[in-house]
């Protein structure tokens, strides 16, 4: 029994050793100071903070709590942070000081340079006004003879050039009192920007028009403001024809612009003999209904005065007869008529009397008359009466040419255009320029040959009328020109080119082409006279006449009756005058 025991027991001993070494890989022994994995520390962790033991663990945000009001503490204690503020603003608020002095310094000098220029500009004007006062007042210098001369060539000159005279006077004396304006205002802008350095806010711009007070009344100067024609002192004849006397007018000389100067002419012979004028009939002459307010005349006198050739005719009962044909010109021919003339109102049914000079008297050299002188000599018990062609005649000259003409009439001038022509001007004033535009008289076609004849020439190159263009244009201050001429394209083009004002080109507008898109010539389509070039060249006229300023051409009588219209409907300014005024050519042949 004991033995088998033992035996048992040995065998169960053996078993429990072979188990324990089929496990020895898995769970090694632990030698007494070894620790537990770190899950078993975890554990023992976790064992311990339920037990409430305490916690060492350091957190970083505590660490900076702490360490940073002592970092400031140290610092405040070490650095003067007040003057290092100091130092830093003050250095930006100096920077900006000196920026901004040297700036004004800089706008001062600019301004003080135009200034300058402007001083010089009038020094040498005062040069050429100079020249031009010698020149008139030394009528036997060789210059001042060659002009006089030439103006006596066309009608109106002498009184034309003694009006542009007191014109040139006055616009320098406009000029004067503008520079020296403009003078004032920049150097009160040049005060004010030296001394916006002293000062707190904004400093006034170059554009700014700054002003003393004492001159606020000018401020608004206008150097180019409308003339005054003195109305009030305006002389005239009263014009009451007897109903069955009448004056036939007769007009050969040029073209439109001097069959109108002789016209108003006859008109005034007409008042001074007591006599209906005889407007020409189209078939001799223009078809002046086209171009004229025929009954504008009559409605502004009151009465009949006028009348065409058909209501002539009818009048006359188809007898149509020159009782008394007495010349006013008697050279180089009578009444300045040539045979071709006299046949044309021959076909017209007229019959005439023998031509017959009332004294001796040359076109181009013509003697001043008196009222006297043409009543004396032209007054006839005749019904109807012809004197020829007065273009050239020089009657009562100041009573001719002031403002209104020399006659009694309620309007402003008696000879303007047609009524279509005066809205249609309008309206293309209103699309293409505006209320305040230049017009330019820029006559070429024919010119150099006609100007070249006189001495001194007037007729200038394109580089030097465009210099004088703009000198106008600066002082009126105006945005665009109206050109009307016959010049090439050629021409038109390079002038455009060198119009230039401070760095802008001021555009020259032309009438355009037809077109049905554009409704500003829409009366003269519908009336059928937007081919005629009669009513063309009047329409021409009336938009020049509306300008605010007027450039015309010396010696071209379509000049002088935009003149003649722009002093009667008070347009005239004080910056009209002729392309380069008181110049020479710098190049002629």
């Amino acid at each position: 029994m004991d033995r088998e025991s033992s035996s048992d027991e040995e065998e169960d001993r053996q078993k429990l050793i072979d188990q324990n070494e089929r496990h020895g890989t898995k769970s090694p022994k632990h030698s007494t100071f070894h620790m537990d994995d770190d899950n078993e520390f975890k554990d023992r962790i976790g064992n311990a903070r339920r037990l409430g033991l305490p916690r060492f663990a350091f957190n970083k945000r505590y660490l900076f709590a702490i360490f940073l009001p002592i970092f400031i503490i140290v610092v405040y204690f070490t650095t003067d942070i007040r003057s290092l503020f100091q130092t830093s603003v003050s250095n930006v608020t100096f920077d900006s000081s000196d920026s901004r002095m040297r700036e004004s310094e800089l706008r001062a000098l600019y301004l003080l340079r135009q200034q300058q220029l402007g001083l010089f500009k009038l020094w040498n004007h005062s040069f050429v006004n100079e020249a031009n006062f010698d020149l008139s007042s030394n009528p036997n210098s060789t210059v001042a003879s060659s002009v006089n001369s030439t103006s006596s060539f066309t009608n109106s000159s002498p009184v034309l050039h003694d009006r542009f005279s007191a014109l040139s006077s006055s616009a320098l004396l406009e000029d004067l009192k503008a520079t020296v304006l403009s003078q004032m205002s920049l150097n009160k802008q040049i005060q004010q920007i030296l001394l916006s350095t002293h000062q707190s806010g904004n400093y006034p711009d170059l554009g700014d028009n700054v002003t003393d007070p004492s001159i606020s009344g000018y401020a608004s100067l206008d150097r180019c403001r409308k003339v005054d024609q003195k109305l009030s002192e305006r002389k005239a004849i009263e014009w009451k024809p007897k109903s069955n006397k009448y004056l036939f007018a007769i007009c050969v000389s040029g073209q439109m612009s001097n069959h109108l100067i002789c016209l108003e002419k006859h008109m005034f012979f007409a008042a001074l003999l007591n006599r209906i004028l005889v407007i020409p009939s189209s078939k001799v002459d223009y078809q002046f209904n086209h171009v004229l307010d025929i009954d504008h005349i009559n409605k502004c006198l009151g009465r009949k005065v006028v009348v065409t050739f058909e209501e002539f005719a009818e009048a006359k009962k188809k007898h149509l007869h020159i009782d008394k044909f007495v010349c006013y010109f008697s050279l180089p021919q009578l009444c300045f008529m040539d045979d071709e003339r006299v046949k044309k109102l021959k076909s017209l049914g007229i019959s005439m009397n023998k031509l017959e000079p009332a004294w001796v008297e040359d076109v181009k050299k013509p003697t001043k008359r008196t009222m006297q002188d043409v009543m004396a000599k032209f007054s006839s018990n005749d019904d109807v009466i012809a004197i020829g062609d007065v273009f050239f005649a020089e009657v009562e000259q100041d009573l001719v040419m002031q403002p209104g003409g020399p006659l009694a009439h309620k309007c402003k001038t008696l000879i303007e255009p047609s009524r279509l022509i005066m809205l249609t001007a309008q309206r293309f004033i209103q699309t293409f320029l505006g209320e305040r535009f230049i017009a330019l008289h820029f006559r070429r076609h024919g010119f150099l040959k006609f100007c070249n004849a006189k001495k001194p020439s007037c007729f200038f190159p394109i580089p030097q009328a465009a210099d004088c263009i703009v000198q106008v244009a600066e002082r009126a201050n105006a945005p665009v020109i109206y050109l009307s001429t016959d010049a090439a394209e050629s021409e038109t083009s390079l002038l455009q080119s060198l119009v230039v004002l401070n760095g802008k080109a001021v555009p020259l507008v032309k009438r355009p082409a037809r077109n049905s898109a554009e409704k500003w010539d829409a009366l003269l389509y519908r009336h059928g006279l937007e081919e005629d070039s009669q009513v063309e060249a009047m329409l021409d006229k009336t938009i020049c006449a509306m300008s605010a300023v007027f450039i015309g051409s010396s010696g071209s009588t379509f000049t002088e009756d935009i003149l003649r219209l722009r002093k009667d409907w008070g347009s005239a300014s004080l910056c009209d005058e002729y392309i380069c005024q008181g110049q020479l050519p710098n190049f002629h042949c």
